[in-house]
């Protein structure tokens, strides 16, 4: 080694005592430098708010099933009962007879199942067309969408029931089921669903394979919209399944979804309230169960379309 090379360079500054890391310093560093696949657990106070958000969220759910098992004179006395009586499956099975709840959860399950897949299929579709395709008045079309969604749907129920019974469709499902076949929320959703998930690259690669946009549709975009299909299907079922206004307008009690068939047992001078709460419990486990066979699966879809690789 020779003098040259232990000489400073010029315009370098000379190193201090100062300058040298010393371990607690290369500690706090290393500290600050984010750790690649560290977990974090949350804490005493982030599990005492949830399980606060869970007890108020169920607490409707409990009270209906103690007001199902009670009687009506034990559901109208103050204070309530929050305990559950031994009246639970009296009440049911009275509750499914008198309201004819068989045939109308029937019902509501193929009014359901087919407007929540029409939706998801031709919500997807619209949605891939509006966010990937380049067309003349695609902004437009966009705008129109969103525009119905400013309208009352109040607006359209004379119209609309005069189209059905010129249809030939009055008192009969696909009354309530073709005009919801797709909705412009799910349009809108699935539009902005796909501007963000699915990228440009994959579509030109599809084009210079020779994919026409019905094989690009089938083969890249429903793949990668899995995720947002599932929970769009799962809002549409349960939405579809709850709606009241227009079975009521369009269905009689002959044929009736389970809204409008439960209208039945409050149709008395004296409205028994634990029947009611009784007809509510099972219009609502349907729901639940279906909850709770593919929650898990919509869940994990959400999660796995909000990480990106």
């Amino acid at each position: 080694m020779t003098t040259e090379s232990l000489r400073p360079r010029a315009g370098a500054r000379a190193r201090t005592p100062r300058d040298t890391p010393t371990p607690s310093r290369r500690r706090f560093r290393l500290s600050l430098r984010p750790r690649a696949g560290r977990q974090h657990h949350a804490g005493p106070v982030a599990y005492v708010l949830l399980g606060l958000a869970t007890v108020f969220s169920l607490f409707p759910l409990y009270f209906t099933l103690v007001a199902a098992s009670s009687d009506n004179t034990r559901v109208t006395q103050s204070p309530p009962p929050f305990l559950p009586g031994p009246h639970l499956f009296d009440n049911l099975g009275k509750a499914w007879q008198d309201a004819a709840l068989g045939k109308a959860m029937m019902n509501s399950l193929i009014v359901a199942g087919v407007i929540g897949l029409s939706t998801v299929l031709f919500a997807t579709l619209a949605g891939f067309a509006l966010a990937k395709l380049r067309f003349k008045g695609r902004n437009i079309a966009l705008m129109l969408v969103i525009g119905t969604m400013l309208v009352p749907p109040q607006l359209g129920v004379v119209p609309l029931f005069m189209m059905m019974t010129e249809l030939g469709w009055g008192q009969q499902l696909p009354a309530v089921i073709f005009p919801t076949l797709v909705s412009a929320v799910g349009v809108f959703f699935m539009r902005q669903y796909l501007s963000e998930a699915l990228p440009d690259e994959l579509i030109e690669a599809g084009r210079v394979d020779g994919a026409h946009s019905l094989r690009i549709f089938w083969s890249i975009v429903l793949p990668i919209a899995r995720p947002a299909m599932a929970v769009l299907f799962m809002i549409t079922f349960v939405h579809a399944w709850n709606d009241f206004f227009w079975p009521f307008i369009v269905l009689d009690m002959g044929n009736p979804t389970v809204p409008v068939a439960l209208t039945q047992l409050s149709a008395g001078y004296v409205r028994d309230q634990s029947l009611i709460m009784a007809g509510a419990l099972l219009g609502t486990l349907p729901l639940l169960a279906m909850f709770i066979v593919f929650g898990r699966q919509i869940v994990g879809g959400i999660m796995q379309g909000a990480v990106k690789g």
